[in-house]
């Protein structure tokens, strides 16, 4: 290395027509790391003309203006053709249909649409749609089944109080079984063959029991509580969490992890979006069709899912499948037995069952990220206040509408469609215009003011239904009379509002901070905080509140104005209204601000290019080998050629003498202690003969100190 570098210094002594690299000037690019060109970067100084670069005037015209090229788009946001002009030959591949290419850490590789929104990804947001069509169909109007509103002759007979325990005991299974589906999606099965077997054997078979039980007499004598347990505690909402957990994770790994990580946030609000055009549709028909006949009312979301499987199905070829990890331990044999034993349990057939039971336990090996899932699950709780509002929507929201007057067709189970339509109308402005005005002026919202103005909104959602609640009692202590059904606009409209800065802000966020190889895992924690810890706290809060939800003769049975009318469901609301300016309160604290930031910048030093690997050089040398055989024996591609003579006027024809870090993107491996980039190095020259030579790093290259030097 030194002689190298003896010879270097000699030979520009020779030629000082050959220019130094400046000290201002940015090492070349990382064959492994994608650097991107900022305008803001302080540009060289021009240097002194000299024969080379006026020999190739032509060439490096045709390189500004590729610079150009680049600096007028984001390298996160590459999505057309002419943004493939200046990228690296590694991350490109050889498809022209999928022109981007990424390896993971095992050296696999996966190839990438330039627009996935249009290839791919409409395929599982159209599935999600109508999912979701379904799901909200049968949820909106489970209440008024029943509680025998739609049929008063087969129906479940159950109070207000029990029908809404039901309904938020399905909820809180709906999003604790991501967990089931995570694992199964992020270590065995992948993301895609999960939601279909989730969707096929659990979530089809849970509505399809649900609509048969519906059919007078078709499944005994008597309405067979049996089965709508089964159908709607077991089988649907064991099937909505397996595709809960998996589906928006598989709609985001269809981006280049790298190429167009910025393109993840307008996925995100698209899907939402998504999400309630199937609630709206499904919160529209359905309650309609059930008011003329509930049988065929629940067969329609039977039809609408089994239709959105078949065209998930369909685009299976056009989907970046990534391959599951296999990174499960089996339990210790002997752990689990001394758990047994403790138990009690020191027999030996409870002994065979622990070997037994021993190869089905399964459990993640720990992660190597900085984050963990109980991390991930801690900031996702900063979200449970707003989604204890947004519970009531299905529950005693149905229940203050059930004694409202119709307007039309329009019941309490069709007033839920409000929500859908405020998440529309207001996600299309604030991810296609508020977001991105934001953007222009490098302004971002903070992760928990998010939180803290979608809990503002689920407050103020809560403070009108209290509104709604004393001009009820007000009407009819007046004229006996019932109010419009649409006073319950408002606290539909606001909470959708709310939803759109608290719920999607944690999606977003459970996808951008967990490992790799743990997206389905973290989604499921994130779909836990969101949707079955509220669920299982209104629970508590309706056992703890049982007496407010009583009438005058001491029944549960408020569904009718004259009984409700005595009941105290006001003082419910209230409680409600406390918890959500609690969510306000906390999320606003500058303590919990910076702790959540700090995650986040954790985050991003995690994602980093693969390390290299002999699996990777061995990938990475073949497919500089096809390449140069794509592009003749002797022969380069006009791209090479240009990124090799930019090289050239930038850097010049001398060796490469040192290697800046390691061959991942990020720090080296090793712990050395970093030097100071201006501070002077001393170097043993073995020309010196024991004589000590000032060293300094000017850009790639040590070269003497100025003082030091003949010239």
């Amino acid at each position: 290395l030194f002689g190298k570098i003896k010879e270097t210094m000699s030979s520009n002594r020779a030629s000082p027509s050959v220019s130094m690299t400046r000290l201002d000037e940015p090492p070349p690019p990382h064959p492994n790391r994608l650097v991107p060109q900022s305008s803001s970067q302080p540009q060289a100084p021009p240097s002194k003309t000299h024969s080379r670069a006026s020999s190739f005037s032509s060439t490096a015209s045709n390189k500004s203006c590729s610079d150009s090229t680049l600096n007028n788009v984001h390298l996160t946001r590459i999505s057309e053709p002419s943004h493939l002009k200046g990228l690296p030959q590694d991350f490109l591949s050889l498809d022209p249909e999928r022109p981007l290419l990424h390896i993971d850490e095992k050296g696999n590789e996966y190839k990438y649409f330039l627009q996935p929104m249009k290839m791919s990804v409409i395929f599982i947001l159209f599935v999600e749609m109508l999912e979701r069509f379904s799901f909200y169909g049968i949820n909106y109007t489970t209440t008024a089944y029943l509680t025998g509103a739609y049929n008063e002759v087969w129906n479940a007979d159950m109070s207000s109080i029990v029908a809404s325990s039901y309904v938020s005991i399905s909820t809180a299974v709906a999003y604790t079984t991501p967990f089931l589906g995570a694992l199964l999606a992020d270590n065995l099965l992948g993301e895609c063959m999960t939601i279909l077997l989730g969707t096929l054997f659990c979530y089809i078979p849970g509505l399809l029991l649900i609509a048969l039980t519906t059919i007078p007499q078709l499944l005994g004598e008597e309405f067979n509580h049996s089965a709508i347990r089964w159908g709607l505690l077991g089988l649907w909402p064991v099937g909505t969490g397996a595709v809960k957990a998996c589906v928006n994770v598989f709609g985001a790994k269809q981006f280049h992890p790298i190429l167009q990580s910025s393109l993840i946030e307008s996925y995100y609000v698209n899907f939402y979006m998504c999400i309630n055009i199937g609630a709206l549709t499904g919160g529209i028909l359905v309650p309609i069709v059930a008011q003329w006949n509930v049988t065929v009312a629940y067969f329609i979301p039977v039809c609408i899912l089994g239709l959105g499987v078949l065209s998930f199905a369909l685009g299976t070829t056009k989907y970046v499948k990534p391959k599951p990890k296999h990174e499960m331990n089996l339990c210790s044999r002997n752990a689990l037995a001394r758990i047994l034993g403790a138990c009690g349990c020191n027999n030996w057939r409870r002994d065979q069952r622990a070997r037994t039971a021993a190869s089905i336990l399964i459990q993640p090996k720990q992660s190597k990220s900085k984050i963990g899932i109980g991390t991930i699950s801690l900031v996702s709780a900063l979200v449970v206040p707003f989604n204890v509002a947004y519970a009531q929507m299905s529950t005693t929201f149905i229940v203050q509408g059930s004694v409202m007057k119709n307007y039309g067709l329009v019941d309490a189970s069709m007033m839920n469609n409000a929500d859908a339509i405020s998440v529309l109308a207001f996600g299309y402005a604030i991810g296609n215009i508020f977001y991105p005005e934001l953007s222009k002026r490098d302004i971002k919202i903070p992760t928990t003011y998010k939180f803290a103005i979608g809990s503002a909104f689920g407050a103020a959602a809560v403070g009108c239904a209290i509104a709604t609640e004393y001009q009820i009692h007000r009407v009819y202590d007046q004229t006996g009379e019932a109010i419009s059904v649409l006073w319950q606009a408002f606290p539909y409209f606001l909470i959708g509002i709310g939803e759109i800065f608290a719920v999607s802000a944690a999606y977003e966020f459970a996808f951008a901070v967990s490992p790799v190889s743990m997206k389905s895992l973290a989604s499921a924690a994130n779909l836990f905080m969101v949707g079955g810890v509220p669920n299982v706290f209104c629970i508590m809060l309706y056992n703890a509140c049982g007496s407010w939800f009583v009438n005058s003769r001491g029944t549960a049975n408020i569904h009718k104005l004259t009984d409700y009318s005595s009941a105290k469901v006001v003082n419910y609301f209230w409680l409600l209204e406390a918890v959500a300016l609690f969510g306000v309160f906390v999320n606003i604290l500058p303590s919990i601000k910076a702790w959540v930031e700090r995650i986040e910048e954790a985050a991003l030093e995690d994602i980093k290019s693969p390390m290299s690997t002999p699996v990777i050089r061995k990938n990475l040398l073949k497919r500089k080998q096809q390449r140069m055989e794509s592009s003749g024996n002797d022969e380069e591609t006009p791209l090479v050629r240009a990124q090799k003579h930019a090289n050239y006027l930038k850097y010049g024809s001398g060796p490469e003498l040192v290697k800046m870090g390691s061959m991942r993107a990020g720090p080296s491996l090793k712990k050395n202690r970093p030097t100071h980039p201006h501070r002077p190095l001393r170097v043993q020259s073995p020309a010196a003969q024991g004589s000590n030579t000032t060293y300094v790093k000017v850009g790639n290259v040590l070269v003497p100190r100025p003082n030091e030097a003949p010239n």
